[in-house]
């Protein structure tokens, strides 16, 4: 580990605590000076409070607000230089003065918005020594709010009195003070935008030092500021999701979620804007680390005859099981994989009325839906059992058809696409799963859980396997779905086992953090998990998002760069490419060095955190509620061979698939197509690339063992 010099001292005094986003209080004058050199907390604090927006946030506003403010200026200049000679109409005095006070009021704005935003460019997201006049100029900066709305209120009622000039003078004002009383609401909302409900909590405490806190005081303050982040949370979670019902499962999801985002933000002091360039600097990260390594050395022996066999199978009935993951969920992927033909194929569908022997309950629009299902899977309509698009939290649509091409019974569960369904996505703690196994260890993902559980209960209680098994009952039974479908899809398989021995499921997508390790190895010998690329889903787990904190942490604290340098370097690499320039303290260093923490990275962090480890090695410290969890059955990993532009809209992308380990997918990676990848659409097309690529090399013996790795 990388020790401090000896000049490099820590220092904090009860004065410099402030509360940190999520509600835990973080050290804001925690400072580790190494001669110039202090790193401190970014969230900006005035007013004696701390708001969700940095001293180094104000380029690209100042930016714009200048251009905006010259422009107008230039206007009102010119109107003035040009009609001054028409001003001397009743009234005219008063808008002459208007124009002049107006004109030197901007120019003195002007001065100000330029100071900030040069004051904004120095030092670095944990330097922000170079910007400690910042709070000074924003003073100064909303004190002039006060005279531009007085001006433009004397503004607008001179020129409501009915001002008798000329036409285009009159105008030209009514234009300068609309623009006044727009940017003035932008600012309002601004302000309301960056205000943060909690930064204010510490106020009480800060005169007091840390001798006066015990350590029981410390405690019911900790106790109280997370159960304060906890009802803001819930407060804004309530707000967001305000069209959907009021039951019980909503209210328990509400809390669950709330409950998930005041734990994972309470331990650190980022903007938002920190975690934007922390994400830039990852990608480029990781590109680089990607390029700088050598290249993989070629395994001497070939996969086994039989491994690449039951490869190509599982991939064959990955491309066919697909199509009903992606018929659950209904019309509207529809369209949007068919923009141009889609409507026309289903709208006489979604008019007609038709009374048939399947089972058609809930939502809106219930005769689109099944006229995609139709087009999606090729089935008739005699195929199909039960069709369910009622959507609850904790309830998730699906569907049960027969599969006579593989003589199945197909269960299709819909993936996340309603709010109900993302309530259900974050309700992110454990619970042990209730089914019959050998398996110890039978934690889950709760709100997956729940789901899986409710379609249990329909299929069984409401006799629809029975009756699916009654038509065909020799068929065998495959559960398939897509993303938050495809987790319960496996966890469905699991309870359904018991009773359908021979139960296979494909999961498409499926989220990392479902259930522990057992039921992770439990499920190999019937469970296929597929994913492709960088998809996001298949890596997202809480733990794994304690360790994306952990090195946006790190990263930001190595980076010596300015943060807007970063974004605009960041979105120029996301958008064109080239080389990743990665600007860190370690200039033409070992990459290796940024597996070790810098101290700098405390001062991102509250004191109190536990996720924190000096250790890149050690694993996060994992809670009771939120343990490591892990992704279902063996993994078939799609990957994408050359480049066919960094959002994958080029349809030349040729792809190759091996099986992978589920270590593999413990680290979340950034880049463009980290969310595009999991979209069912680009999924279904790599599958259709894929396996159209293999059957047509399979009398290239050679080539078709060259797409197969086994990890």
């Amino acid at each position: 580990m990388r020790r401090a010099p000896p000049s490099l001292r820590l220092r904090l005094s009860a004065d410099d605590l402030v509360a940190a986003p999520g509600g835990l209080f973080s050290a804001r004058g925690v400072c580790l000076s190494a001669g110039d050199r202090t790193f401190a907390m970014p969230g900006m604090v005035l007013f004696g409070r701390r708001w969700a927006i940095a001293s180094d946030d104000l380029v690209f506003p100042g930016f714009f607000e200048l251009v905006v403010r010259v422009l107008w200026w230039i206007g009102i200049l010119t109107l003035y230089l040009m009609h001054r000679g028409k001003l001397d109409c009743a009234g005219g005095a008063l808008l002459s003065s208007y124009l002049i006070v107006l004109m030197i009021l901007l120019a003195v704005v002007i001065c100000t918005v330029s100071a900030i935003m040069c004051v904004s460019m120095r030092g670095t997201i944990c330097n922000p020594g170079p910007r400690k006049s910042m709070s000074k100029l924003l003073y100064i900066r909303l004190a002039l709010f006060f005279p531009e709305m007085v001006w433009a209120s004397l503004g607008a009622a001179w020129v409501a009195d009915g001002v008798q000039c000329d036409r285009t003078v009159v105008n030209g004002i009514i234009a300068t003070v609309v623009v006044s009383w727009i940017i003035i609401a932008a600012t309002v909302v601004s302000i309301i935008i960056v205000f943060d409900p909690l930064g204010g909590k510490m106020a009480p405490y800060s005169s007091a030092g840390p001798s006066h806190l015990d350590s029981h005081d410390s405690s019911q303050l900790l106790n109280g500021l997370k159960t304060a982040a906890t009802s803001v949370w819930e407060t804004r979670i309530k707000l967001l999701c305000c069209c959907i019902g009021k039951d019980d499962h909503t209210r328990v999801a509400f809390s669950s979620t709330a409950e998930l985002f005041s734990t994972y933000f309470s331990d650190t002091d980022l903007v938002p804007s920190d975690i934007a360039a922390g994400l830039a600097l990852l990608h480029q990260q990781q590109d680089n680390i990607r390029n700088n390594q050598e290249p993989a050395q070629v395994v001497s022996h070939a996969p086994g005859s039989s491994q690449e066999a039951d490869l190509d199978a599982e991939l064959e009935n990955c491309h066919h099981y697909m199509q009903f993951a992606a018929a659950a969920y209904g019309w509207p992927l529809y369209i949007y994989r068919n923009p141009l033909t889609g409507l026309c194929r289903i709208g006489g569908d979604c008019c007609r009325s038709r009374t048939t022997d399947y089972d058609l309950v809930g939502g809106d629009q219930l005769n689109c839906h099944f006229g995609s299902i139709l087009h999606t899977t090729g089935l008739q309509y005699r195929d199909f059992i039960h069709v369910s698009f009622h959507d609850k939290v904790y309830e998730l649509p699906f569907i049960v058809a027969l599969d006579h091409r593989k003589e199945s019974v197909v269960v299709a569960v819909r993936g996340t696409m309603s709010l109900q369904d993302v309530l259900t996505d974050l309700s992110a703690e454990s619970e042990v799963l209730d089914v019959e196994c050998e398996v110890q260890d039978r934690l889950a993902h709760k709100g997956i859980s729940q789901a899986a559980r409710y379609v249990y209960r329909r299929l069984i209680n409401d006799g629809i396997l029975s009756q699916a098994f009654s038509i065909a009952p020799e068929y065998r039974l495959v559960i398939v779905g897509h993303s938050l479908g495809g987790g319960a899809a496996a966890l469905l398989a699991t309870m359904l086992r018991a009773a359908y021995p021979q139960v296979r499921c494909y999961a498409f997508s499926p989220p990392r953090g479902l259930w522990s390790k057992a039921l992770h190895e439990y499920s190999q010998s019937f469970i296929v998990s597929l994913v492709l690329g960088k998809d996001v889903i298949p890596r997202l787990s809480v733990t794994n998002l304690e360790d994306l904190k952990r090195r946006i942490l790190r990263v930001v604290a190595h980076c010596n760069k300015p943060k807007y340098k970063i974004l605009l370097h960041g979105l120029w690499y996301e958008l064109f490419g080239g080389n990743p320039n990665f600007p860190t303290e370690l200039d033409g260093g070992d990459q290796e060095v940024l597996t070790q923490p810098l101290l700098g990275e405390q001062s991102l962090l509250t004191r109190w955190s536990p996720a924190y480890s000096f250790s890149s090695d050690s694993p996060l410290d994992s809670s009771p509620k939120y343990p490591p969890l892990y992704p279902p059955g063996r993994i078939i990993h799609l990957q994408e061979e050359g480049a066919s532009g960094r959002f994958g809209c080029c349809s030349a992308a040729q792809y190759s698939a091996k099986w992978s380990h589920e270590a593999e997918f413990s680290k979340i990676l950034i880049g463009p197509k980290m969310l595009t990848d999991h979209m069912p659409d680009i999924l279904m097309r790599a599958l259709d690339s894929l396996v159209s690529d293999r059957a047509a090399c399979v009398s290239c013996p050679a080539q078709g063992v060259s797409g197969v790795d086994v990890a």
